[in-house]
């Protein structure tokens, strides 16, 4: 009985083991199959989109994300490592990147306490306001007037938990249209299906930027719901991992080289029709690269 209970014990013990190995060594992973997994979307305008609908994803986390590639490639001694794209939703994130799927979430994803319970974040490499666009012609000035409208969100994202946070505060009473993504939330506005689209300010500039007519937009940025940083995201419990992808952020940042993938993306034409977002770096985006960290909110 004692020889039958320890040979079960270690039995289990031994398939918890390999199991935890597997979802735990990135680096082993991506050495057997000869590839990275990267986690990018179509549509996040100048983070992780795709300028002609095709192919795979090109921006400003990307770029990030690719300079992780490379360390990756140098620690392996493997220069032809393979890069292959999932496109993720905000609300498959996660369950796609716990899942070995894949192995590095290049996007615009909100580094929160909740979500570090689940995965591990680099240093952030951006901060942004959530806040509304609405059309000039509104006559909205102010999240205030926002009482009594119609307004979009995206699915999954932080800003739906956060308007329902201002509902419940008093402020105002709003019907949401949720989206299935950050293309899809702005489609609403600009057709009139909506009043208004709680989004990243950022995001919201790179849309309205990039429309048929970014004169018929603004963005309420005389108040925010709150700032929150983006971080690249992957599995927890995996300090080889972890050190890469952090150090190669940090010396980004450090080095200051950083600030030309910024400005590559945010003050200068990018595809498909080389508009600008003529998006300075904020106060709160320096800090964060004069001292880097993944502190979550």
């Amino acid at each position: 009985m004692t020889f039958r209970f320890s040979l079960t014990f270690g039995l289990c013990a031994a398939l918890l083991c390999s199991t935890a190995l597997a979802q735990s060594d990135t680096l082993s992973k991506i050495k057997d199959k000869g590839s990275i997994s990267i986690g990018g979307r179509d549509s996040q305008i100048p983070f992780s989109y795709k300028p002609t609908g095709g192919g795979d994803p090109v921006g400003f986390t990307n770029d990030i994300c690719l300079k992780i590639v490379d360390a990756i490639k140098a620690k392996l001694g493997m220069p032809n490592l393979e890069v292959r794209y999932t496109i993720l939703t905000s609300t498959n994130r996660i369950p796609l990147l716990t899942n070995g799927t894949v192995d590095l979430d290049c996007a615009t994803t909100t580094n929160t306490v909740q979500r570090q319970q689940q995965v591990a974040f680099a240093p952030s490499h951006f901060v942004t306001s959530i806040t509304a666009a609405v059309k000039k012609n509104s006559g909205i000035n102010s999240l205030a007037d926002l009482n009594g409208k119609k307004i979009s969100t995206v699915s999954g994202s932080t800003g739906v938990q956060l308007l329902r946070a201002y509902r419940k505060s008093g402020n105002i009473e709003v019907e949401e249209l949720a989206a299935k993504d950050t293309a899809d939330g702005f489609l609403l506005l600009a057709s009139d299906r909506t009043m208004a689209y709680i989004l990243d300010d950022v995001q919201l500039a790179g849309l309205i930027a990039t429309s048929p007519t970014p004169a018929d937009f603004k963005i309420l940025t005389g108040e925010s719901l709150r700032q929150e940083p983006y971080g690249i995201m992957y599995r927890k419990d995996d300090p080889q991992f972890k050190e890469i992808v952090d150090k190669t952020v940090t010396d980004l940042m450090k080095s200051g080289a950083i600030e030309q993938i910024y400005a590559k993306w945010f003050t200068k034409p990018i595809p498909p029709a080389n508009a600008n977002l003529n998006f300075p770096m904020t106060d709160a985006v320096k800090e964060i690269y004069k001292n880097p960290n993944n502190k979550g909110v």
